[in-house]
């Protein structure tokens, strides 16, 4: 029997909203470190270490029971107290925690002995007030005022933070304890006395505020917790999505943890609710709103819940640049990149305010704008965000193109700038062949693809709307730009793509995962796709574990890197959707399977942002980028795209139609899907593969006059201007 592997991070997270908590697995901070309570990118408390008369205390176990709360079971050491010796493991103490706005924590003793235990419990706590940014980089640099004082009648610790007028503030009270609480030398305490099978009990209430809004402890205890606001919302989210069920263990466990994960990152923003939510990027790094990220999350739920981008698309519109400004690099129509809250950004030390350094959000609004329109069929959509969209297409044209050679470009403008503005914007990420970083405004191949699949998705909306002299314009501009990039980018002795063209227009031919991205875009000719999607299944691409970012041949390739040679699930997602887009059901299967299969070897099957790209063998198994966030919204949403491509999902929602392309792969013989929506119309749906190999479906519930068999392969790798823009995939 197979032994099971649970890869992972050996640290407990919880999140709810715009906070998280990272600790060790014994619940505690051991500074210096980058773990603590965070709240709106400060950390509030840098330090955090429990004590019974000074001894530390010995793990047991510990675990979450929802994202937004954990238990952890802890033995005391020997202790010689002022009554007696305890002997090790004759007290147990159990820390609960729920965060949801401020964290409410319960402390629950036992005495297992024969003897009262006499000591005193402590809680050393600490806060550095250290914004996210700082921590993450360890450069923290104290700019403002720290203060403490303790309230004995109210039983309260206030910990205030103050520079300027940038403010946080922490707030500790102890209620229902057992004995009264002192705080001296830095640590609250309680004098603890618990007789023979006796239990002792307190609640700390942690309640954070930035000067604005208080986020206040919830009061009930955290065996209450599963009933709460937040426990309800997941449970609302999951009642509402798409249910599957499969004989296929380890991707039915990959899709519920994902669904579950999605619904853990929602973000507290203007303009959304439980349902229709952006989510937080990742925990820890990246607790705030991002546009590209929220813009592919949105892509990858179009089958599980199409009405997810109305928050992302509403959001992302009221933050779209109106002006130029150089140091966050924003231009008139573009869409953000990142926003922040923290010391640094309040005091404009860093752009984020937003920062609008990406490339590809702006096309990729179009076509989330889109692709939400076909899913849902809400012409609404498009009247609510059609300026938005039309400032998108300008920006495009003025600034996307920064030469005027009809290729999309970036550069930053700014002094704290990114150097590079695609999905790979680690500093390192573009190489060129003989390792050296590549120069000048940059043109990458993925871009182009972006952009020709905007101008294409919205030339259908003009249609639609009735513009068609607007969509002719736009198909025009299509086809101009899928025959120059197949003309530029090609490099026929390789038979793949350019990765991208550098700031002298000369192609850069490093082999990586970019161009895969190509093939979801449909800018890559029919006859040239077998070449692309071969090159990427090559071995020095393929890891076993997925397609790597960059070949293993390449003098940059590190398995161990952020981006080049790892592998990111949401990239592998992406370019599945493309290999069945040119008709390469086979290749998109054996994508869907490793990668599923990788999931099943991490911790509760939750995906991770990346892992190595390691290859697979027989006696070795995935390893987990040391930096990488966990949960993350668009690697739990990789398993949704790998669904859509092995289904070939197209949802045609203005017309009242669902296409399907089902193709199951002998893995997986099975698969059921529930409350699947398109438009206004639910559906229930089985497959079933057949011992020829094709895929059956039966409409187990629904319209059976709205649904129906169509090849997702009629699209992508045609002349543009005779492609069908009915068949977009989703």
């Amino acid at each position: 029997m197979a032994l099971e592997i649970a890869v992972g991070p050996q640290k407990l997270v919880l999140n709810q909203g715009f906070g998280f908590v990272l600790t060790d697995q014994d619940g505690q901070i051991d500074w210096p470190t980058d773990k603590g309570f965070y709240y709106s990118d400060t950390r509030l408390i840098s330090s955090w270490r429990i004590y019974a008369d000074g001894e530390p205390w010995d793990l047991l176990n510990s675990g979450n029971i929802a994202f937004f709360a954990a238990r952890i079971f802890l033995g005391n050491r020997r202790l010689v107290t002022e009554s007696g010796e305890l002997a090790a493991g004759t007290l147990g103490l159990t820390v609960s925690r729920s965060l949801q706005g401020g964290m409410h924590e319960d402390l629950d003793l036992v005495n297992h002995g024969l003897t009262t235990a006499h000591f005193n419990l402590e809680i050393a706590m600490r806060s550095d007030f250290a914004d996210l940014f700082e921590v993450k980089s360890k450069a923290i640099v104290r700019r403002g005022r720290v203060t403490t004082s303790w309230s004995a009648a109210r039983a309260t610790l206030t910990t205030t933070y103050e520079n300027v007028d940038f403010h946080r503030r922490l707030t500790v009270q102890a209620r229902n304890a057992t004995s009264t609480p002192v705080y001296a030398n830095g640590r609250l305490s309680f004098d603890v006395q618990v007789a023979p099978g006796a239990t002792w009990h307190a609640c700390l209430l942690y309640s954070f505020s930035d000067g604005k809004r208080r986020e206040r402890a919830p009061s009930e205890c955290v065996e209450h917790c599963l009933h709460s606001k937040s426990a309800k919302r997941l449970a609302d989210w999951e009642a509402k999505s798409l249910t599957i069920r499969t004989s296929n263990q380890e991707i039915y466990r990959f899709y519920h943890q994902s669904l579950q994960d999605m619904g853990a990152l929602r973000l507290p923003l203007e303009g959304t609710d439980h349902l229709e939510f952006v989510p937080a990027a990742g925990i820890p790094w990246f607790v705030g709103l991002f546009g590209r990220d929220s813009l592919i999350v949105s892509l990858q739920n179009a089958m599980v819940y199409p009405d997810f981008p109305r928050g992302s698309l509403e959001v992302l519109g009221r933050l779209q640049a109106r002006k130029r400004d150089d140091y966050r690099d924003a231009e008139p129509g573009k869409i953000m990149h990142e926003l922040r809250t923290g010391e640094l950004a309040h005091f404009k030390l860093i752009p984020h305010t937003p920062y609008y350094g990406t490339a590809d959000a702006t096309p990729l609004y179009l076509i989330v704008l889109h692709n939400a329109w076909r899913s849902t069929g809400d012409e609404d959509l498009l009247s609510r965000h059609m300026a938005t969209a039309e400032r998108c297409l300008d920006w495009i044209d003025k600034y996307g193109d920064r030469d005027g050679d009809g290729f999309q470009e970036y550069e930053t403008r700014s002094t704290a700038g990114y150097e590079n503005q695609g999905w790979k914007d680690s500093g390192e990420a573009l190489v060129y062949p003989d390792g050296s970083l590549v120069k000048g405004p940059k043109a990458l191949c993925e871009l182009q693809g972006y952009v020709y699949d905007a101008w294409r998705r919205m030339a259908e909306i003009y249609d639609a709307l009735g513009k068609r002299r607007q969509a002719a314009a736009l198909r025009t501009k299509a086809a101009t730009l899928y025959r120059k990039f197949n003309e530029q980018f090609w490099d026929e002795e390789s038979g793949f793509y350019a990765f991208c063209l550098d700031g002298e227009k000369r192609p850069v031919l490093s082999v990586a995962s970019n161009p895969g991205h190509c093939l979801w875009s449909g800018i890559v000719p029919r006859d040239r796709a077998a070449r692309v999607v071969k090159r990427l299944m090559a071995d020095d691409m393929w890891s076993g574990w997925g397609i790597r970012t960059l070949s293993s041949k390449h003098p940059a390739f590190n398995p161990h890197s952020y981006q080049n040679g790892s592998v990111w699930p949401h990239d592998n997602g992406l370019i599945a959707l493309g290999f069945r887009r040119y008709g390469f059901a086979d290749e998109t299967a054996q994508v869907a399977r490793d990668v599923s299969r990788t999931a099943a070897y991490f911790q509760q099957h939750r995906m991770p942002e990346l892992y190595a790209g390691l290859q697979r063998e027989p006696t070795n198994f995935p390893v987990q980028y040391l930096g990488a966030n966990v949960p993350q919204a668009w690697a739990a949403g990789s398993c949704f795209s790998l669904l859509q491509a092995l289904l070939g999902f197209q949802p045609d929602a203005p017309a009242g139609k669902l296409y399907l392309d089902p193709s199951l792969p002998e893995w997986m013989p099975d698969l059921e899907l529930k409350n699947l929506q398109v438009g206004r119309r639910s559906f229930d749906i089985r497959f079933a593969r057949q011992g020829d190999g094709r895929t059956t479906w039966e409409l187990l519930r629904g319209d059976v006059r709205a649904v129906s068999e169509r090849s997702i392969a009629t699209y992508g790798g045609e002349d543009p201007q005779a492609a069908d823009p009915a068949a977009v995939p989703a």
